[in-house]
């Protein structure tokens, strides 16, 4: 063995730290490459409490993690779903806890047109599957608000438009709520004015609008994307204010015009959907007012000539008094004569009845009246006794018959025996009016099958002259007038039918000459 063994080959190279080497390779990654842009397919997303979004970025082959981190998530113009294609910058970097590289993603923006129209297909598919295009959900839009809310950018020509066309149709009271119309503020404000709006109290100091309209002008895709953000749909959608939606050009399409109440396709042309011309509204008041006066008028005329052609038809107010007038003559004349007889007739039975009425005639009688009914006294309480203790026997029997016990079982007994009655009685009813039912359908059939109606349909027809049946050649030749049925209607053929009138020709029915 040699005094001053060699090294073994390699233990002079450096020894490093597990931090100082993911530390050296998080800085060559990041120095090489900086700032990229990468296409591909957003896969899995995840969204923590924190608020930070993870995603993976995946093409045919191959997978890369991404983050974006809360700050940046809350400003996109575009939220990351699962199978969306897009164009994400950031730059590459490592993260040492778990040994992987990832990209920390500052913008992420659809792939393409393809990809926004696929984003908004499913977006639309989404909410009509919740209900939110129904519409039976959509209100009805007032004939004149009183105040119109517009939401859209109080710099552009939108806002004038809007304005000029309500001062010339209808001026209203109209506020404004000035929001960003693009760009990734454009969403969010527009959703905070349409829920503000909404929060307003009625007959505040501010007055709430009895109409909303979120408008703005024509332009692409991309410039109209914040009308088809999801927050935007959900508050229009939600709304309590009837709500217009006029975004873009006629031929613009947004996710809040499926939701909203009314589309109208340009500004102005919401503006003419809010409100009436106050001139035709004038002109139809003003026709309605000559009509209603011209109508009163004429009904007075009618109801004044009615009444004169009755009053002629009365009597005289005179001659009405002259028979009760000649019978109180009559009357007053046999008054006198009447009342003298009468006088005497009483006097003469006053004569009469005072002979009876002496002194010891009452006497006897009183006295004959006091033993009789001395009599009757003395007899009087043993049988109102009798009487007394039979009642009071008859009301203790009936009071032990009248136990609530066995009134009400005698009550449940005939409820249930009427509710079992009034079963039958129905269950009856509704097979008589069954039986009925299908007799009649049979003879409605029969007397469909036995008419010649039901044969006119198979290209058959009836033929009469001077509404008689014509059933020959000769008898038609003669005819002067034919009239021919169908299944359809009559068509007359020669003139006029001398036995009847003519009904009514249906449109498109006449004579053939």
């Amino acid at each position: 063995m040699d005094l001053i063994d060699s090294p073994d080959e390699g233990l002079n190279s450096p020894e490093f730290t597990v931090t100082e080497l993911s530390g050296a390779i998080k800085r060559v990654i990041e120095g090489e490459f900086g700032h990229v842009r990468i296409k591909g397919e957003v896969g899995r997303v995840s969204r923590p409490r924190s608020g930070h979004i993870y995603l993976d970025l995946k093409d045919d082959r191959a997978v890369i993690s991404g983050v974006i981190w809360k700050g940046v998530s809350a400003r996109l113009q575009t939220q990351p779903e699962e199978g969306m294609e897009v164009v994400a910058t950031g730059r590459v970097t490592t993260f040492a806890g778990q040994s992987k590289y990832q990209l920390v993603i500052e913008d992420i923006k659809p792939a393409g047109m393809g990809a926004l129209m696929a984003l908004l297909e499913k977006r639309k598919k989404m909410l009509e599957a919740e209900g939110l295009f129904d519409p039976k959900h959509k209100q009805a839009l007032p004939y004149l608000p009183e105040v119109i809310g517009v939401v859209t950018s109080p710099s552009g020509a939108v806002i004038r438009d809007i304005l000029h066309r309500l001062r010339d149709r209808f001026p209203r009271k109209v506020l404004i709520w000035p929001v960003a119309v693009q760009g990734e503020k454009c969403a969010p404000e527009v959703t905070r004015a349409i829920e503000g709006f909404n929060a307003m109290t009625p007959g505040g100091a501010l007055p709430r609008p009895d109409l909303l309209i979120v408008a703005r002008g024509g332009g692409s895709v991309e410039d109209l994307w914040g009308f088809n953000e999801e927050s935007v749909a959900r508050a229009a959608a939600a709304s309590r204010i009837p709500l217009i939606s006029a975004v873009g050009h006629e031929t613009d399409t947004t996710l809040i015009d499926f939701v909203s109440d009314k589309r109208a396709p340009t500004p102005t042309a919401a503006a003419e959907l809010a409100v009436p011309v106050r001139h035709e509204l004038i002109a139809v008041l003003n026709g309605q007012d000559a009509r209603m006066r011209q109508a009163l008028s004429s009904g007075l005329t009618r109801r004044g000539q009615r009444l004169r052609d009755i009053a002629r038809a009365l009597p005289r107010a005179d001659t009405l008094l002259d028979t009760p007038r000649q019978r109180l003559d009559l009357v007053s004349a046999r008054l006198g004569p009447a009342l003298i007889g009468g006088v005497q007739k009483r006097k003469v039975k006053l004569a009469d009845m005072s002979g009876t009425l002496r002194p010891a005639t009452l006497r006897r009688s009183l006295q004959v009246e006091g033993r009789r009914l001395h009599d009757i006294s003395v007899r009087l309480a043993p049988v109102l006794s009798r009487v007394i203790a039979v009642k009071r026997e008859q009301l203790a029997s009936q009071s032990r018959r009248l136990r609530p016990d066995s009134l009400a079982q005698d009550h449940m007994r005939k409820a249930t025996e009427f509710a079992r009655l009034a079963k039958r009685l129905s269950e009856v009813g509704q097979r008589n009016l069954t039986a009925w039912r299908d007799q009649i359908d049979g003879l409605e059939r029969l007397r469909l099958t036995l008419g010649y109606e039901a044969t006119l349909e198979r290209g058959f027809a009836v033929v009469r002259s001077a509404g008689k049946l014509v059933t020959d050649s000769k008898t038609a030749k003669s005819a002067s007038a034919l009239e021919i049925q169908f299944a359809d209607g009559r068509v007359t053929v020669g003139g006029k039918s001398p036995s009847r009138k003519d009904p009514p020709k249906p449109a498109g029915q006449g004579s053939l000459f």
